[in-house]
């Protein structure tokens, strides 16, 4: 038989086994009548300090969770009646604690919002937020910590911290709207993520995705003092941005005081900056290809400035070092800083702010001018070495200069070709439209060197020169330019020789008579003692008022016009014996002068002799 204490334990069991049962089969019973729906809505008020309203009534599980499923929940500001709810969710899932609701008190440690819509306005900032409650714990909770960073703002008492619990907060498949005219517009979509604060005076850390114009982005953010942060004193902050066309972090102190600020250490990535640029509708003229892009840097930011220090800068796999500053006023924003190089491509750089190169691979394009209507830039750079287009630089020296409709683009200082190099473009908005004036001047150079780069082969000085180039014409597109540009060319040139030209062979086809290919008398060069041009532009079509190239034994001068549109060529010229006792040319003696048209094309330029000179024998 089994001892009475044997049986008095099974029945002891028996009976804690059915108070159990009795108790979990009651919570619903004492949810349903105790746990009402307006002391949830007021549990959620008191914590918020917005007006909560629950159409529906509550739904309570107990397995596996005891919870709340609540129906259509909205979160209103208490003095705004007529205005939207700043934040309305389709369902709220409360965790709740069970002996709590035996005993008539609502206590939840865990709220997730599924479809939650949440209202947002733009600030002073130009940050979009959503309204500020006036009331709730976590409202006196800052207040509380306000004034404990008023009484010491380098050091408040943070054990005078409120220590109230508040727990997690999850939402799922929410999206954020601002009003625009009068009507919703998505700023957000597919949003999910949670916040998680478990009191007052412990850390809180933020996670959260979405879709941000058509691209998935992450956002998280971590503090140890949150409360001291949102009550403008200063606090550590971790931060980071993810999406497929750029990617952010900043790890440093932040304040959200009214003289708000940022310092500490910042990074920047994005594989594309066209990309960025297109997908932050910065307002910027698409269309350029620019390459990858990231920025290592101490920064401190200030209500409308942002100045970045030890930044290390890579574009296109090229790095560098500087210092840059950022400053938005009421105006446009403000760009300035210098950058130091090893290797740079200049046009790609530059055509992040301006249009450069053509929009696409088959031809030039429209230029569109009106990024110097966005931005206000002083950008100066120096590089060991860099290229733009098929020209090489060495110890560039350049500078980009953004103002009120004018942008001028500079390198003040570079060795190329062998010598100096220094050019200007500069882009003009006017009222009846853009100019663009062109200037190089090219000191010291090889010539043959300068020829190539400029895709010059024929009739080339191989010896040291000077050029000068400035033109100036509307701005409509790249071609608009040079069809109608106005301005001149110039260049001298040393001792050297003259490649392209066969002279014995010219002459030979000039006295034969009828018409020849410059082609069929290219396979020579001329020995020179020095050469000279001297053109004048005028809508697109150079007058050469000077052009010619003399050796101790002959003088070859070309004049007339060649023009940029239709590449045509009319030209005359002839070579002049400088002495006409020397040796005979080719075996002929009894001429100094040989004269001949030039026209066709400049890809395809065709010699037609005009007349021969007679000499004194």
């Amino acid at each position: 038989m089994p001892s009475p204490l044997i049986r008095r334990g099974i029945w002891a069991i028996g009976v804690a086994v059915l108070v159990i049962a009795l108790v979990v089969a009651a919570l619903p019973l004492f949810a349903s009548t105790r746990i009402v729906r307006d002391r949830i809505a007021w549990e959620m008020s008191a914590w918020s300090g917005f007006r909560v309203t629950i159409a529906g009534s509550p739904r309570i599980e107990v397995w596996p969770k005891f919870r709340a499923i609540l129906s259509d929940v909205t979160l209103s500001q208490w003095t705004e009646t007529d205005a939207p709810p700043v934040i309305e969710a389709e369902r709220v899932e409360v965790d709740l604690s069970a002996m709590a609701a035996l005993q008539g008190d609502v206590v939840f440690s865990t709220a997730r919002l599924v479809r939650p819509t949440i209202r947002v306005q733009r600030a002073a900032n130009g940050i979009f937020l959503p309204a500020i409650p006036t009331g709730g714990r976590i409202t006196r909770s800052i207040d509380t910590a306000r004034g404990l960073v008023n009484a010491d703002p380098t050091k408040p008492d943070l054990s005078k911290l409120p220590a109230d619990p508040f727990g997690t907060v999850e939402f799922r498949d929410g999206r954020m709207v601002a009003s625009v005219g009068g009507k919703d517009v998505e700023l957000l979509t597919s949003l999910s993520g949670q916040a998680s604060w478990a009191a007052m005076n412990s850390n809180a850390t933020l996670s959260a995705t979405g879709i941000w114009r058509g691209e998935s982005v992450t956002v998280n953010a971590a503090s140890p003092k949150p409360l001291v942060l949102f009550a403008g004193g200063a606090a550590p902050v971790t931060f980071s941005f993810k999406a497929a066309p750029a990617s952010f972090s900043f790890d440093g102190t932040a304040s959200m005081s009214q003289n708000a600020y940022f310092d500490g250490q910042a990074k920047f990535a994005a594989p594309s900056l066209r990309r960025v640029l297109e997908w932050s509708q910065a307002g910027i003229a698409p269309g350029t290809a620019i390459g990858s892009v990231s920025i290592s840097s101490k920064i401190t930011a200030t209500a409308g400035r942002v100045k970045f220090e030890n930044t290390a800068v890579t574009l296109d796999n090229n790095p560098g070092m500087g210092a840059l500053d950022f400053s938005f006023g009421d105006a446009l924003p403000v760009i300035s800083g210098t950058l130091a190089f090893d290797t740079l491509d200049l046009r790609s750089l530059f055509s992040a702010f301006t249009p450069l190169a053509p929009t696409g691979e088959t031809g030039p394009g429209e230029i569109d001018t009106s990024f110097a209507d966005r931005i206000n830039l002083d950008l100066r750079l120096s590089a060991a070495h860099a290229s733009a287009g098929a020209i090489q630089l060495a110890d560039v020296a350049a500078t980009a200069q953004v103002k009120n409709g004018l942008a001028v683009f500079d390198i003040s200082d570079a060795s190329a070709f062998g010598g100096n190099v220094q050019s200007s473009l500069r882009f003009d908005r006017k009222p009846e439209g853009s100019q663009v004036e062109i200037r190089l001047l090219a000191s010291d150079i090889d010539g043959a060197a300068f020829g190539t780069a400029a895709g010059m082969t024929r009739l080339v000085p191989a010896s040291t020169g000077t050029v000068s180039v400035i033109l100036k014409g509307p701005g409509k597109s790249w071609d608009s330019i040079f069809e109608n540009a106005d301005g001149s060319v110039s260049a001298t040139f040393g001792p050297g020789a003259l490649s392209g030209l066969n002279l014995p062979a010219f002459l030979k086809h000039t006295e034969q008579g009828g018409f020849f290919a410059l082609d069929d008398v290219s396979d020579g060069t001329l020995p020179m003692d020095g050469a000279e041009l001297k053109a004048t532009i005028s809508k697109g079509v150079a007058r050469l008022d000077k052009a010619e190239a003399n050796s101790a034994k002959y003088k070859v001068w070309l004049s007339g016009i060649a023009s940029y549109g239709g590449r045509g060529l009319a030209l005359s010229g002839g070579v002049t014996q400088a002495d006409p006792a020397a040796a005979p040319v080719d075996g002929q003696q009894g001429s100094n002068q040989s004269s001949f048209f030039v026209g066709g094309t400049w890809s395809t330029p065709f010699i037609s002799p005009i007349s021969r000179g007679v000499s004194g024998e």
